[in-house]
């Protein structure tokens, strides 16, 4: 059995149910997927998405890619992005390792690397074909949860030989610039830090531009190049995105879900919130209920 049937098996045997699944690791997350979903907006967070069985779309504007057991997805800063899966079945899930990224611990390889930074910036969502060392490394990791004695100790090196492996790999001049002060992109990425720290709140785009280190015409600018979206529009879909999960997860009323994110306005929250997920409220979570891959990204 060759490592990501291997990874696949492991994946497998971790995850409870379909969804979204977290472990004793806080940056590595499993997913588990018995059929196809429909497309879905979600926030990804910074981060490596390795498929060990299946194949799933994400999309950011008009650009998409699709990755699959030979390709890993490299999401470099939080975006809203649209994904759902393409190929799974109860007999064959899809099956995937989400590892969150470490800016600190990718700054920290970098001063040790010495290299330098390109000028440019650059794409920040990107497919690459998975080497074996890549996916040796995330099978190492995942197979910790079958030891959680040795997670203390042992999960931070295989971090750091994954972002390592990341870096020195044609994705690496876009996960440097998210690591170097003063690139669009960590500019970029405070903000949207600074946004999802009080995404519940109204927020001054001066103030978040003063915690992005820049001026508020420059984040407007960069901002919507990188997010396709305003800052004031990724707010927006980072509180409906949470709504949407609280009355999922959490069993509460839309009237309720709308106030606690930040809304005023039950009919401002349910126009915005169809015009996001396609359908009303109790419609939507209705849909999801009935059909749960429909949920995979959230």
């Amino acid at each position: 059995m060759d490592r990501i049937a291997e990874l696949a098996a492991m994946i497998d045997r971790h995850v409870v149910g379909t969804g979204v699944c977290t472990t004793a690791m806080s940056r590595v997350s499993l997913i588990r997927a018995d059929a196809p979903s429909t497309p879905t907006p979600a926030v990804y967070e910074a981060s490596l998405c390795l498929i060990a069985q299946g194949s799933k779309r994400v999309a950011i504007g008009e650009h998409s890619v699709v990755y699959d057991t030979a390709h890993h997805l490299i999401v470099s800063v939080d975006l809203p992005l649209v994904g759902h899966v393409l190929e799974a079945s109860r007999e064959r899930p899809y099956l995937c390792c989400k590892i969150d990224l470490d800016p600190a611990m990718m700054a920290d390889l970098m001063v040790d690397e010495g290299d330098a930074v390109p000028r440019a910036d650059l794409p920040v969502l990107g497919v690459y074909p998975s080497d074996p060392d890549l996916i040796d490394a995330a099978f190492r990791l995942v197979g910790l949860l079958d030891r959680p004695d040795t997670i203390r100790a042992l999960a931070p090196l295989i971090e750091r030989e994954i972002l390592y492996r990341l870096l020195t790999g044609p994705h690496g001049s876009m996960l440097r610039h998210v690591a170097t002060a003063g690139s669009h992109l960590n500019q970029v990425s405070r903000a949207i830090a600074a946004i999802r720290r009080r995404f519940d709140a109204p927020i001054r785009i001066d103030d978040v531009a003063a915690e992005a280190g820049m001026s508020s015409s420059s984040l407007h600018a960069h901002f919507k190049a990188i997010t396709r979206m305003t800052p004031l529009e990724y707010q927006k879909q980072l509180r409906l995105q949470e709504a949407r999960r609280l009355m999922l997860v959490g069993g509460v009323t839309a009237s309720t879900a709308g106030f606690t994110v930040g809304y005023e306005s039950p009919s401002q929250f349910s126009r915005e919130y169809r015009r996001l997920f396609g359908a009303p409220p109790r419609t939507d979570i209705e849909r999801l209920h009935a059909a749960p891959a429909a949920a995979m990204a959230l």
